[in-house]
């Protein structure tokens, strides 16, 4: 874990996005989660993560990632890629188990920016984006105008978990 937001150094990025990220931080060391910062391609990335297990989730323990970064603009296929990799890294990341085991990945890909196409966002609320045994519930945040886009209803495929997932979302990006 370093202390120190490292997108606080990128130039290239705003002061409100770099304070909401910091706020992420802060908010997911709150919940208990292991944080550390890591450089991909010269993004330094925010990586929350914590496990949670359940009986009501026909004993099975979830790996909950948040995988964020500050940028200086957000476009569908931006969250898009960006999704995908953070889906990625939580499956070559999580250990144990393989996913489907008694185990699943919750994956929230959040990108923040000052410069959002609203395309972007309405990707993100459409729906979650699930594969076998991971699920990823994006997340864009226009820290210009404040506002969190993602999907916030129960989908029926990990709908044993999506009232977790709604209120780990709430917790970790409502906070501004």
């Amino acid at each position: 874990m370093h202390p120190q937001n490292p997108a606080s150094q990128a130039s290239h990025v705003s002061p409100a996005s770099q304070a909401y990220l910091a706020s992420v931080a802060a908010r997911l060391a709150a919940d208990e989660c292991q944080t550390w910062w890591e450089d991909w391609g010269g993004v330094p990335v925010l990586v929350g993560r914590r496990s949670d297990f359940r009986l009501r989730w026909m004993a099975t323990k979830v790996h909950l990632f948040t995988v964020a970064a500050a940028v200086p603009e957000i476009t569908m296929p931006a969250i898009g890629t960006f999704t995908f990799q953070a889906m990625e890294y939580a499956k070559r990341t999580k250990g144990g188990l393989p996913a489907g085991l008694q185990t699943g990945i919750g994956v929230f890909p959040v990108l923040v920016s000052d410069r959002v196409d609203p395309a972007a966002v309405q990707w993100a609320e459409a729906e979650a984006r699930n594969e076998w045994a991971i699920m990823a519930r994006p997340v864009v945040v226009d820290s210009a105008r404040r506002y969190v886009g993602t999907y916030r209803r129960r989908g029926f495929i990990g709908a044993a978990y999506a009232s977790h997932l709604i209120k780990k979302s709430r917790l970790y990006f409502d906070g501004h």
